[in-house]
């Protein structure tokens, strides 16, 4: 079994989330005294800041519109050190659809708090 730990922050600089999965058996080794650094942790994350274009320039966006963010995205993914090993099209593939999956995900969720806002004003 696997957990996912989580950290996020949010304030007016922008959000950020960063987050790991962690084997339960380790977890368990380490809550109970045992030595952290047989964790094996890859932190993924991503943070989202305002463009901050109607705060220095002309708004390049519609009047009344609110100006778009930066995305950042970033994995940490363990492939095989070893000098034989080479990177398939299938693992290139995979990295791909890793990647455009979060951001689509986080796309989605942004545009669904937009639209709630814009319901409430």
């Amino acid at each position: 079994m696997v957990l996912v730990l989580q950290e996020s922050s949010t304030d007016v600089s922008g959000s950020l989330i960063v987050y790991a999965a962690v084997d339960i058996n380790s977890i368990d080794v380490v809550m109970r005294g045992g030595d952290s650094s047989c964790v094996a942790l890859l932190p993924s994350g991503f943070a989202i800041m305002p463009d901050c274009v109607g705060e220095s320039v002309a708004p390049v966006t519609k009047p009344g519109s609110e100006g778009g963010s930066l995305l950042t995205v970033g994995f940490q993914i363990l492939v095989n050190d070893l000098p034989s090993s080479k990177l398939t099209m299938e693992s290139i593939n995979t990295v791909i659809n890793l990647i455009s999956r979060t951001v689509q995900g986080i796309k989605e969720v942004v545009n669904s708090n937009q639209q709630g806002r814009q319901i409430s004003s």
